[in-house]
């Protein structure tokens, strides 16, 4: 990586955050600052889509990024949402199952659903065509990068003339995958594991009377450890673990390829759309920041592919620090908001990469003897209903929650720290329900009940929150009260459609609750803890809290107001 010192007649272009690569991590993070009108240059080494099947996967909380970034619709109606997942042994019993279509971890989408990566960045990158501040340079590799206490340096090459060009940014934000040059530039090094058994990932194309085996299956046969599933529009894909011996030229033969698929599909009828032999690797950055330069997504961190976590997580990464960036741009936070990426995310990345280790042991038991324990004390463990549900519904699954962070107290206390549900609301002057996201829009929120005392006036003007007052399931949207922008507040009503925001309320004990942008949980608002919670976050943004107007409204309820 060479330094960076361009002519001095040279043009230095200038913009507020870097992104380099623009696979689905980069563009996401590129779409996410694009809405938040944070000017960002995406830097992608090749000139042209990939145009290959690789990741496969994505869950709820990666749908609600999706959905942050106001392009759910578009990839959301290009996937489809496995109704099951089964775990069989060499002979095909089903020794686990998880029921995917009865599983609602209450975050407005379905828990698992599978894409198309052509498609899903295809969309992704269609997405920025939205912001003119966001600029996408192809065929531009970084060969430098240096920095200083106001921003960063970066070195760009043109890969087909070999031309050079500088830019100045404020922040620079690796996404540029396992191999990432910007890791490299700032020398972090990755620790962690690489597993020596290769795998042969095939995905294909295929009618659906030529599917073979119709549900998500993972075939843990001892001797050949294999992955199938049926795919989004038409597609299927299947992984295979070589034998001792086996070669990647002898495994990508087109005939061994037709008798490896030929349980789950027809082999005549399915057309490989790829077939590359891999490795994984269990892998983490020693630190994700070295300055004012982030690393996200596989840049940061690599993980078994059992639990269908890796892109997901580098999606989290990108909704974690995008808001932050946005806000420590505009001057309505203090930058060490931006330490807490790291504190939150690495936990949460190294759990989940733990489990699916923990998943592939299961998966993957390489002798009879061991597979046979396996299956028998599994189907003995699921008599047991609370086990049983244990396994169907998911719950092995690391929770969406930060240990530590930027949340009140600093660290997670019951809910404090975890993900908001989702729920449908109703809204005035909308046709029928919606996700509750949609309604809340940007920024922090401190939602609570209709009528409940809220003295507005020790939230600091300038705090980048909404207020949002929920009136419970049945009351007539005619019957809110018109009070938006009231006192100078951005504020709105909703009526909780299926009265889960009440409930959720109830069962805490909250007349409050303050969310970050990302909904997560800030801060918990019982009786009385009101000038606290807006302490905290006023203490939480870095920005000294103003006087106070004693002339502002003093809650969140209308002249009549109701009650959940």
């Amino acid at each position: 990586m060479e330094s960076v010192q361009p002519p001095d007649s040279q043009a230095v272009q200038e913009v507020e955050v870097a992104v380099i690569g623009c696979g689905p991590v980069g563009a996401l993070t590129a779409n996410l600052l694009g809405a938040r009108g944070v000017t960002t240059l995406v830097v992608e080494r090749s000139a042209t889509p990939h145009g290959q099947p690789r990741a496969f996967s994505c869950d709820d909380e990666a749908l609600r990024i999706y959905q942050e970034a106001g392009l759910l619709d578009e990839i959301r109606d290009a996937t489809i949402a496995p109704p099951l997942v089964e775990y069989v042994n060499r002979a095909g019993r089903v020794f686990a199952r998880m029921k995917l279509s009865e599983t609602d971890f209450g975050y407005g989408h379905a828990p698992l659903r599978f894409f198309d990566q052509p498609r899903l960045e295809h969309t992704l990158r269609t997405g920025l065509d939205r912001f003119p501040h966001v600029q996408l340079a192809l065929g531009t590799e970084l060969v430098g990068l240096t920095q200083d206490d106001d921003g960063v340096t970066v070195l760009l090459s043109d890969v087909a003339t070999g031309q050079r060009r500088a830019v100045r940014a404020r922040y620079v934000l690796g996404c540029d995958g396992a191999r990432s040059a910007t890791r490299a530039a700032i020398r972090i090094p990755l620790s962690g594991a690489s597993y020596a058994e290769p795998w042969l990932a095939v995905s294909g194309d295929v009618p659906p009377d030529a599917v073979r085996v119709p549900d998500t299956t993972f075939v843990c046969d001892w001797q050949r450890p294999a992955f199938v599933s049926p795919g989004a529009a038409g597609s299927y894909r299947m992984e295979f673990m070589l034998r001792p011996g086996e070669t990647e030229a002898e495994m990508q033969r087109p005939e061994t390829i037709a008798a490896l698929v030929s349980p789950y599909v027809d082999p005549d009828r399915f057309t490989v759309t790829r077939a590359v032999v891999y490795t994984f690797h269990h892998l983490v950055a020693q630190r994700w920041r070295e300055g004012r330069v982030f690393l996200l997504g596989d840049a940061a961190h690599q993980m078994p592919p059992f639990m269908g976590q890796g892109l997901c997580s580098g999606l989290r990464d990108a909704a974690n620090l995008s808001w932050k960036l946005s806000l420590v741009l505009s001057g309505a936070a203090g930058t060490e908001m931006l330490d807490t990426y790291e504190t939150e995310r690495r936990p949460h990345t190294v759990e989940m990469a733990r489990t699916s280790v923990r998943l592939g042991h299961v998966f993957l038991a390489r002798n009879r003897v061991a597979a046979g324990l396996r299956d028998a004390a599994l189907r003995a463990v699921q008599t047991i209903p609370r086990v049983r549900r244990f396994v169907e519904r998911f719950e092995f699954k690391p929770v969406p929650a930060y240990r530590r962070g930027l949340m009140a107290g600093g660290r997670r206390a019951g809910v404090v720290g975890t993900m908001f549900p989702q729920p449908r609301v109703l809204v005035p002057g909308a046709p029928g329900d919606r996700l509750l996201d949609e309604a809340l829009g940007d920024g922090f929120v401190v939602l609570g009940r209709a009528g409940v005392d809220n003295p507005l006036e020790v939230w600091r003007p300038g705090l980048p929150v909404r207020f949002v007052a929920v009136h419970p399931s049945g009351t007539p949207l005619a019957d809110l009260p018109d009070v938006s922008g009231d006192g100078g507040y951005d504020r709105i009503d909703v009526v909780d459609a299926d009265g889960v925001l009440c409930a959720w309320l109830r069962r805490h004990g909250a007349d409050l609750v303050v969310l970050r942008p990302d909904r997560f949980v800030f801060a918990l608002v019982r009786p009385g803890g009101v000038e606290q919670a807006a302490q905290d976050l006023s203490a939480a943004l870095g920005v000294p809290r103003d006087g106070r107007d004693d002339d502002r409204p003093r809650s969140l309820g209308g002249a009549h107001p109701t009650r959940c």
